[in-house]
């Protein structure tokens, strides 16, 4: 198979879809890859690296769409790379379509396989290919939100650990899976008074046995969200559906009641984000107020600290894109239920649920697509 892995054009995105490891591991598999030029640059990783690692190095991403038989991306592509997609072309890349009827309108249009990291599953029920990226910004949300609760930012100048005979921060962590875990991590270790919400009473068990007391832990109830951020100095928005759209759980009644200078973090602003006022930012112009209140939601956090993201993605994407390759796309997605789970759009189809639902689309099961 044709691998094809363009640069990145989102704004102050700089991820790449695949790193020299990977396509030596793809082309020693029997495989040609094509990389645009400068598609690795933004982390450090050049042409050259791409060349000895057997990469045909390309000079746009015209060439990588009109050649490769599956394009491995990062984010999910921009207006211009929905219009280069091919019928029956394989796009392996994060997708987040349920707030995004643009996007998936282009796909079902281009009559492309789409294939969504975020909503292929392990046989736990997990997600390990959003795993990776939820880690980290679980992690930048908390440094995050703590430069943006600075004075000058346009916070209320609370400093998250406190110092002695001043009060540590309350940061308020909406969402207890791999997100809130990370984030609250990282809110501890700084020192700040941390209370985690998740309707799960097995993941609060599990949350609350992990941190010994450390952090507080509650059912996650619209009362107790709003008790809950009326205290707060740092807010985590870590609520995850696979698929679907994320529920609007910080109303804007909400923030007429929370203290000015106070900053909402929204994590799931890919899936729409789970604050009613949450509306997608940019890392060059991260932050807006509304009601008083700090807004950060960028909608590709990881994009931040790109090398480490790059490296914690390929090494979990890796083997489902050498299945894919070896297989060919339809045996591989036949074969594996959880690879699957990914599928999104077929041939101008919906073939996720959720995804399905939030846009309001006809559905149709992946396996009845593929057969």
């Amino acid at each position: 198979m044709r691998i094809g892995t363009p640069k990145e054009i989102k704004v102050h995105e700089y991820r790449v879809g695949l790193t020299p490891a990977g396509v030596r591991e793809l082309v020693a598999h029997g495989h040609e890859v094509l990389i645009e030029t400068g598609a690795g640059l933004g982390i450090g990783l050049t042409d050259a690296e791409y060349a000895a690692a057997g990469a045909r190095i390309v000079p746009d991403a015209e060439e990588v769409f009109a050649t490769a038989d599956m394009i491995v991306k990062v984010k999910e592509p921009q207006p211009v790379e929905c219009r280069m997609l091919r019928e029956d072309q394989v796009l392996f890349t994060y997708l987040h379509l349920a707030p995004d009827p643009e996007q998936a309108r282009g796909l079902m249009d281009a009559g492309c396989i789409a294939i969504a990291y975020e909503t292929v599953t392990d046989g736990r029920g997990g997600l390990p290919l959003l795993a990776p990226m939820s880690e980290v910004a679980g992690r930048m949300s908390i440094q995050a939100g703590a430069h943006a609760m600075e004075k000058a930012a346009g916070g209320n100048g609370v400093l998250l650990g406190g110092v002695p005979g001043v009060p540590a921060a309350e940061v308020v962590i909406i969402g207890g899976g791999v997100v809130g875990y990370n984030a609250a991590r990282i809110a501890i270790g700084m020192g700040a008074r941390v209370t985690i919400l998740d309707r799960s009473l097995p993941r609060l068990n599990w949350l609350d046995s992990v941190f010994e007391n450390r952090a507080t832990t509650l059912y996650s109830t619209r009362d107790a969200v709003e008790s809950a951020v009326m205290k707060a100095d740092l807010i985590i928005g870590a609520v995850l559906v696979p698929g679907a759209a994320a529920p609007k759980l910080v109303t804007r009644e909400m923030l007429k009641s929370i203290r000015n200078g106070v900053v909402m973090v929204d994590v799931a602003i890919d899936q729409g984000g789970c604050f009613e006022t949450s509306r997608p930012t940019t890392h060059q112009d991260p932050t807006y107020v509304v009601e008083g209140v700090v807004h950060y939601c960028v909608a590709n956090m990881p994009g931040g600290v790109a090398r480490t993201s790059t490296f914690a993605l390929t090494n979990a994407t890796l083997p489902h894109v050498i299945a894919l390759a070896d297989k060919g796309w339809r045996q591989a997605l036949i074969d594996d239920p959880h690879l699957r789970d990914g599928l999104n759009v077929h041939r101008g189809r919906i073939t996720h649920r959720a995804v399905a639902e939030a846009l309001g689309q006809p559905y149709t099961p992946a396996l009845e697509a593929l057969t």
